[in-house]
């Protein structure tokens, strides 16, 4: 089983300027695969001559150093550069599985890291601490002529030396991230939702939890608990939020390249940094609460389309071409609130919590779940007069909108176990890295395009005439196709 880590460390300034140049670097070499990638395929579209042809997909990069135009990049390891390939092409490979699309340009502004694999770094073993028996970890980066020092990390919780590790600057608050496999079997979906299916209905729906997710009330469960954001953290995003905007205000009118201009594009940084850092807190606290709940062995959310329920809405015409309103700034407001209640992030975590557990969580369509009665069944939008308010017109039946809808989610995943339809969405991988990278080799296990016909092939001329010396076939036929 995979687990991920990711602790808070601290370099000095010295050490910081290194590792910004490498996460520079590496940046560099990325960019300069997507840009080649896109020309290649420009060119591939314009010339005739190369009509089935397909642009180089490999983790090449001696191309694009040069000690006249590129002299900084022989400042930094090779293995930095080797990784920024290797992270185009693992890119790339997720945009053959449909998990994403092409590689794009990354930009400087943002949080930034750098990708290290194991020749660059070392984990040296230290025993003693509040216990005599326990073993820590010191972490130092760099090799040879390129060193970096010891960097002290927070380890709140014990774990294994790992195959790589990623260093990541944040509002200049510094990361290291990896994961590793602790070698504990881990049931799959499918086994969990079969011994499911075997219960009683009864018995299936006391065991299951139903999880309603809306703007007023982030997340409401069967069981009657209730979670959102406390008094304390809503004020102090409001005020961070003015913060923002007051800071965004001064960096606008600020010179480029000014001291003036870092330090506001900072102040807003730390800003958008606490508001993702409560709204992940949240997501976690409420995921754990829910999983760790006695005797639950099965959640159902909804199969909520975040990213389509906060798009912005379509500009509209009418006949004679002059636009119209399309409630667009109200709109604003409400993808703001739902993007601020962490629904996607809270039902990721508890998936992949639910496993560890040996627990199931499902999705189930969120169709009319608020007006339909979950004692009778009865669907109508006059169940539900006000927005926190249900009463059944059927059954007479009354209580909490929320709780209703969450009752009635629950079922819907109780059937949808019970009769053996359940089938969840297969995570594709991309890239496994051994346990020891770089031992022995230059580079990590290549990756392989997944879609038929991307083969690597390298572009040896651009000339007409001299791609038909290279390609054996005759001009004809380049001229038919």
């Amino acid at each position: 089983m995979q687990v991920g880590y990711r602790f808070r460390c601290y370099p000095t300034p010295e050490q910081q300027a290194i590792l910004l140049r490498w996460i520079g670097c590496q940046r560099f070499i990325y960019n300069a695969k997507v840009g080649e990638d896109r020309y290649y395929r420009a060119f591939q579209r314009q010339t005739l001559a190369l009509a089935g042809e397909h642009a180089p997909i490999d983790q090449e990069y001696a191309r694009f150093k040069s000690r006249e135009l590129t002299p900084w990049l022989y400042e930094v390891p090779s293995q930095v550069l080797r990784n920024g390939a290797v992270r185009w092409k693992t890119a790339y490979s997720r945009f053959f599985q449909k998990l994403g699309g092409r590689p794009t340009i990354q930009r400087k502004s943002g949080p930034q890291s750098v990708w290290l694999t194991n020749e660059l770094f070392l984990f040296e073993a230290v025993v003693g601490g509040a216990t005599p028996d326990e073993v820590s970890y010191r972490l130092s980066i760099g090799k040879g002529k390129f060193p970096v020092g010891a960097i002290p990390y927070t380890a709140h919780r014990p774990h294994k030396i790992p195959a790589s590790i990623t260093l990541t600057v944040d509002a200049q608050r510094w990361y290291v991230s990896f994961s590793v496999d602790d070698a504990l079997p881990q049931p799959t979906p499918q086994e969990i939702a079969a011994e499911l299916a075997s219960w009683p209905e009864e018995e299936l729906r006391s065991s299951a939890v139903g999880i309603d997710r809306g703007v007023t009330v982030p997340v409401f469960a069967s069981t009657g608990v209730c979670a959102g954001l406390s008094e304390v953290q809503q004020q102090r995003l409001r005020k961070k939020e003015r913060a923002r905007k007051r800071w965004q205000r001064r960096m606008a009118r600020r010179p480029k390249g000014s001291s003036g201009r870092r330090k506001a594009a900072h102040r807003v940084a730390r800003c958008h940094q606490y508001a993702r850092s409560v709204r992940l807190d949240f997501a976690h606290q409420t995921s754990y609460r829910l999983v760790e709940s006695a005797g639950v062995r099965l959640l159902v959310f909804e199969a909520l389309r975040v990213k389509a329920m906060s798009a912005r809405p379509k500009a509209k015409q009418n006949e004679t071409g002059q636009w119209l309103k399309n409630q667009a700034r109200a709109k604003a407001g409400l993808n703001s609130k739902i993007l601020a209640s962490a629904w996607g992030k809270t039902l990721v975590f508890a998936q992949y919590k639910a496993l560890r557990r040996n627990k199931l969580v499902v999705t189930v369509p969120p169709h009319y779940s608020s007006q339909e009665c979950s004692q009778c069944g009865h669907t109508h939008p006059e169940n539900r007069p006000t927005q926190a308010e249900f009463v059944c017109q059927g059954c007479g039946f009354r209580t909490n909108a929320d709780h209703n809808a969450s009752r009635v989610i629950r079922d819907r995943g109780v059937a949808l176990v019970l009769s053996g339809e359940f089938s969840p969405v297969g995570r594709k991988k991309t890239m496994r890295m051994r346990t020891k990278v770089g031992a022995g080799c230059s580079e990590p296990e290549p990756i392989q395009a997944s879609t038929p016909g991307e083969t690597s092939v390298r572009r040896q001329a651009v000339s007409r005439k001299a791609q038909e010396s290279v390609n054996p076939e005759p001009p004809a036929t380049s001229r038919r196709l």
